[in-house]
């Protein structure tokens, strides 16, 4: 992963910040949200299915290698797509200069309603095994490919996992590049660091000169970054009733939506990830991150191995991934672009 500040908030023009923290159990909101009512909205999303830790680990334990030659990424590719194939999915190869994407989609039953895209990166730097990055990104798209890929729903789902992040989002930009793709697109869940958790005072680190109090000063929760324009995108990790959709719903870790204007021309280092190119084509996006080098010591290192995985934060992390992506997947009507006030 190549972003270095996440909990970043910008001042308008205006002198209001786009960025106020709420108090809720279970969230920790960044932006006011018009919350539709509650039961309106359960009639229109079914239960997320659970997410299986002991699955997600295994894909990190299978991942437990330096991902960064031609050589160690076309094994990634093979574990990957074997691991797609056994599910159901019928993944494409797709190559650029640099490197190989891999893509796969399951058609949704309304072609009018734009896809929902899940993704992340699956190269490591060199000298680093890259439990949390990215294998944790990679562990949760192939849980959504498990739980969600016969699942009948308005929404197509896609499934993309991008070479060469490390090496300046080169896989993301060649996706994106093929223009026609994207116009049948609603919005991309971009996965980039999602394991790691800490949990004693001042382990978790904010850039300086942040306009607001930090939420907490301990790193356990999930942060979601989006641009202003998609602000429905961003939202959606909000929207739920947390006690509907599944057992476990009290185990997740709070969520911090973080909104970024003027596709993060003020804050370039939001735009270190791969979320970044789809908000270049106009796509909206978000990236899902446990916040890297702000609070893991391990990052970019050898040091980056399964055993440093935090196991509940994980999957937590994951159920929160699921538990949006299926209700994006049950909406059929369009994601409307929103313009920053």
């Amino acid at each position: 992963m190549l972003l270095a500040l996440v909990a970043v908030a910008v001042v308008g023009s205006n002198g209001s910040t786009f960025f106020e923290q709420r108090s809720s159990p279970a969230i920790v909101q960044s932006i006011p949200v018009e919350t539709p009512e509650p039961q309106a909205e359960l009639k229109k999303v079914n239960i997320a299915p659970q997410v299986s830790t002991d699955k997600l680990l295994n894909h990190i334990q299978k991942l437990n290698f330096q991902r960064y030659t031609t050589t160690e990424r076309s094994l990634t590719r093979t574990y990957i797509t074997t691991e797609l194939r056994k599910l159901g999915w019928k993944p494409k190869l797709e190559k650029f200069s640099d490197g190989v994407n891999i893509f796969a989609e399951r058609p949704g039953t309304n072609k009018a309603a734009k896809a929902i895209l899940v993704g992340a990166h699956y190269d490591t730097v060199a000298l680093s095994p890259g439990a949390d990055d990215n294998a944790s990104g990679v562990a949760v798209v192939l849980e959504v490919a498990r739980l969600l890929g016969s699942r009948p729903t308005p929404r197509t789902l896609q499934l993309v996992f991008f070479d060469k992040e490390e090496a300046g989002l080169l896989g993301s930009q060649a996706f994106v590049s093929k223009t026609a793709r994207l116009q049948n697109l609603g919005g991309a869940l971009v996965m980039d660091m999602v394991g790691y958790a800490c949990y004693t005072a001042g382990c978790q680190k904010y850039p300086t000169g942040l306009p607001i109090t930090p939420p907490s000063d301990k790193g356990d929760f999930l942060a979601v970054v989006g641009d202003t324009e998609h602000l429905p995108l961003l939202n959606a990790f909000q929207m739920l009733p947390s006690t509907a959709l599944n057992k476990q719903e009290s185990n997740l870790p709070p969520v911090l939506t973080v909104p970024i204007p003027f596709k993060g021309l003020l804050t370039p280092d939001t735009l270190r990830s791969d979320h970044a190119p789809f908000w270049y084509q106009g796509v909206g996006a978000v990236l899902v991150t446990d916040t890297a080098n702000l609070r893991t010591p391990h990052y970019h290192k050898p040091s980056d191995v399964p055993a440093t995985i935090e196991r509940s934060f994980f999957t937590g992390a994951a159920q929160i991934v699921v538990n949006t992506t299926t209700a994006l997947l049950e909406k059929s009507e369009v994601l409307e672009t929103q313009p920053p006030s």
